[in-house]
């Protein structure tokens, strides 16, 4: 954007410096808070597996139990073993090394999205694209602390960069646009086989190419070109087999491995259970088809719901003008299918859905791109009648990043329980869906009850540990409580109950010693239940 005047010049300039220096922030902020954030329901379960994956390595693959380890085989864990590995190194315990490589990876997907703005918009695109991630709350709370879906979405943005790129170069990609598609690939499907999804989204651009030829010449000279393209992405295909191959070995241990996953994923797999939803508690696998578009509707950010659809919906209109060079339509329609494929086929096909939206994180970096695509140029449109107009439409999508940022830091470190103003808040929302789905809460409540009881002076006796029953995450209670705590599910003869805030967790009669709070809501509790009889530390609300 902006690149045909002096002027311009220095827009561009000035954008790339504030992308610069939003990306210090955050790392910044991350380096400080990341210890803030704890450990969720699958921690415990993905630190084992990417222990076991190094074993493999290490054993010359003659430990193999990594390869059959409950269903996590059936993931990658590039992330489980990097943590591993850095955990040996970083001074800090296992559970902070992994907060603080999640923070990389997603301060990594933060700079990759700013990338790919800035490829399809120019600069300011780059920077909105930016600012539009990072002051997503769902995106910026999960890349902390959730160890499949962030790690993927910052693989997917990795893919969609190098997708624009290939698109770009059409039908000759350059050596390294092949190289970091091929990286992307094998980074995303050895992540998650979800990854596979990019399919129709690479068709789509594939297939608009191919006809903008026969279009402009005729159909031979299609065919050759999207010939040579395909035989210019074999590299790449095969630098993506082998980059899956490092990061989710089980997938190349047979070939058909990774369409097992896929049957594997396309059934649910657990017993299921009951979430609340719209105030409704229903069977996971019964979810209405709209839960996905709702709750995107409810939990994004007004400002990247308005600017995102804006750049979906650009992205299609631009797709129809042919006076927009061909390079420039594909990579918009690339991205656009790749928000719109995933969404519309959980409207279609109807899964299981659960936890919210936190298995479509992957879903925020393309469409923040979008975003920033739309806003510079509704700038640019608006900077055509003068500078100070364009200075203050600018000013005016800034503004917009007020509420999402200032609610994010009143949440911390809760931030991915985010609802937006439209939505009414997190207090408006607490009896109608899940909050701390992810029981981030425990490692606040059980840093605030060992300091009740070291200030109260009490302390376990010699032969027995404080006994303390849980409604949540067991491991991650047993984790953040410490070694003089003994946790259980059974209340009776237990010191202390450490309830999550959601529907299925009781409260309790007896003293309330924590209480962990947020914008009104409470996300967790510890009662004090010594001499207590408690029947049961669940419940299941009125219809």
């Amino acid at each position: 954007m902006f690149i045909s005047s002096p002027r311009g010049l220095t827009t561009d300039r000035i954008a790339d410096g504030v992308a610069v220096s939003v990306l210090v922030a955050v790392s910044i902020i991350a380096a400080l808070t990341f210890r803030d954030y704890g450990l969720g329901w699958d921690d415990y379960t993905h630190a084992q597996y990417g222990d076991l994956l190094l074993k493999l390595y290490s054993s010359g693959f003659t430990d193999r139990r990594a390869l059959s380890f409950v269903n996590l085989y059936a993931y990658g864990g590039g992330f489980d073993m990097v943590s591993a590995l850095v955990a040996k190194i970083s001074g800090f315990d296992l559970f902070e090394t992994r907060r603080l490589v999640g923070a990389i990876v997603g301060i990594g997907g933060l700079l990759v999205t700013w990338r790919l703005g800035r490829r399809i918009g120019g600069p300011v695109a780059g920077l909105l694209a930016l600012v539009l991630l990072a002051a997503c709350p769902l995106y910026y709370g999960h890349m902390f602390m959730n160890p499949k879906d962030a790690p993927f979405a910052a693989a997917m943005a990795v893919l969609l960069l190098g997708g624009v790129r290939i698109f770009q170069d059409y039908p000759a990609p350059s050596p390294s646009a092949g190289v970091l598609f091929g990286i992307g690939l094998g980074l995303a499907i050895g992540t998650r086989v979800l990854g596979g999804l990019t399919l129709f989204a690479f068709l789509a651009a594939f297939l608009l190419l191919i006809v903008d030829d026969i279009l402009t010449s005729n159909a031979r000279h299609a065919i050759r070109r999207a010939s040579q393209f395909v035989f210019a992405l074999i590299p790449a295909l095969i630098i993506a087999y082998a980059v899956m191959a490092v990061i989710w070995p089980w997938s190349v241990v047979s070939p058909l491995n990774p369409l097992r996953a896929v049957a594997y994923f396309s059934h649910f797999f657990e017993k299921p259970w009951k979430e609340m939803f719209d105030g409704t508690l229903l069977s996971v696998p019964d979810m209405p088809r709209s839960y996905v578009p709702q709750l995107f509707v409810l939990e994004m950010p007004e400002i990247l719901l308005a600017l995102g659809l804006g750049g979906i919906a650009g992205a299609f209109v631009a797709a129809t003008r042919r006076e927009i060079p061909i390079q420039q339509r594909a990579p918009l329609i690339f991205l656009a299918t790749a928000v719109i494929v995933p969404i519309a086929l959980t409207v279609v096909l109807k899964p299981a859905m659960y936890n919210g939206i936190r298995h479509f994180v992957f879903v925020t970096p393309p469409l923040a791109a979008l975003g920033g695509f739309a806003g510079a140029w509704i700038i640019e449109r608006v900077g055509r009648r003068g500078p100070a107009l364009a200075g203050l439409a600018a000013a005016a999508i800034a503004a917009c990043f007020i509420l999402p940022i200032k609610d994010m830091v009143r949440l911390h470190p809760y931030q991915y329980t985010y609802f937006n103003w439209l939505a009414g808040g997190v207090q408006a929302n607490d009896d109608r869906y899940m909050l701390d789905y992810w029981g981030l809460a425990f490692k606040q409540a059980g840093q605030e009850l060992r300091a009740k009881l070291t200030e109260g002076l009490e302390v376990p006796t010699a032969h027995r540990r404080w006994r303390i029953a849980v409604c949540g995450p067991q491991r991650p209670a047993a984790v953040e409580l410490g070694p003089e705590f003994v946790t259980t599910w059974d209340a009776k003869g237990a010191d202390f109950a450490m309830m999550l805030g959601e529907f299925y967790c009781a409260q309790l009669k007896a003293p309330i010693l924590v209480e962990i709070e947020r914008e009104g809501v409470v996300y967790a509790r510890v009662y004090d239940i010594r001499g207590r009889t408690i029947s049961s530390l669940l419940t299941i609300p009125p219809p």
